[in-house]
């Protein structure tokens, strides 16, 4: 039995799919509300809460397999309870900034996940993204409204990385062997700006959308006031005010992993194009 948590999210659907695609046996997925979650039929959805202990042990048992998305809910708990209940293999989502920006409280929390599953006894996979494509959702409100959208950093090219090619890799890692006690750093195909972004879901939309670059200082109030200082300083050293080679760094890892070249961010704005109508 393999449980997904996360299992309504960018990376855990897709997941889903893809291990039901490849007859990966027995799927569970962990939800909040199964009634609104619309689960394929061939998978078990147990509702469950992480800040719930006692919604651990029925959503575990018989699991062998975890896909888990650090920094969710309680780890220790949930690595403890994993472990108890005799999971054998832990799927981490981590994040690239462990290895890019460790003196950001984001990233050193990150990496204490990784070490308590390392420590944990179980075999595991710790994968590593890098920003998310479906991070350009922020800007489907103002895009839908067809006001301009206003963001900092507008030449700055990160590698974004599709949300399903995350899942492909952690795919890989639950159902092949070779993948335990490896860390896999995941990228895109190319870097990507923000410019670039909101061209290229302009042109799936065929109608211009205006772009404006805002200042840091802009961007930080409006992002603290949701966010908070702390947080929104770390989203905006990482996506422009403090880059470096490692976070700009493009690798083959998706291909390598899974066989298949990793997408585009074109492509997935293709197949978001109706969140942005």
């Amino acid at each position: 039995m393999i449980l997904v948590t996360g299992a309504t999210g960018h990376v855990g659907s897709a997941l889903l799919r893809e291990l039901l695609a490849c007859g990966a046996g027995p799927v569970r997925a962990f939800t909040r509300d199964a009634s609104r979650a619309a689960f394929p039929e061939e998978v078990e959805a147990v509702e469950g809460d992480f800040a719930v202990a006692e919604t651990l042990k029925p959503a575990l048992g018989g699991v062998r397999s975890l896909f888990l998305l650090s920094r969710t809910g309680p780890d220790a708990d949930i690595l403890a309870a994993a472990r108890r209940a005799g999971v054998e293999h832990v799927v981490l989502v981590s994040s690239i900034t462990v290895q890019t920006h460790l003196h950001l409280r984001p990233a050193g929390e990150n990496l204490a996940v990784e070490r308590m599953l390392e420590d944990s006894g179980m075999n595991w996979t710790v994968l590593r993204p890098t920003q998310f494509a479906s991070n350009a959702l922020m800007w489907a409100g103002p895009i839908r409204d067809r006001v301009a959208v206003r963001a900092p950093y507008a030449d700055t090219g990160l590698p974004t990385i599709h949300p399903a090619d995350i899942a492909s890799v952690a795919r890989a890692a639950l159902t092949e062997p070779g993948h335990r006690g490896r860390t896999y750093a995941l990228t895109g195909p190319e870097p990507v700006t923000a410019r670039q972004q909101v061209e290229a879901i302009a042109a799936v939309l065929g109608r211009e959308v205006p772009f404006i670059e805002i200042s840091r200082q802009e961007a930080r109030g409006r992002m603290a006031a949701v966010f908070g200082e702390e947080a929104a300083d770390a989203v905006l050293d990482v996506t422009g005010g403090d880059v470096n080679d490692e976070l700009l760094a493009v690798r083959d890892t998706v291909s390598r992993v899974t066989g298949s070249p990793a997408r585009p961010f074109r492509q997935w704005a293709a197949e978001n194009a109706h969140r942005f109508r």
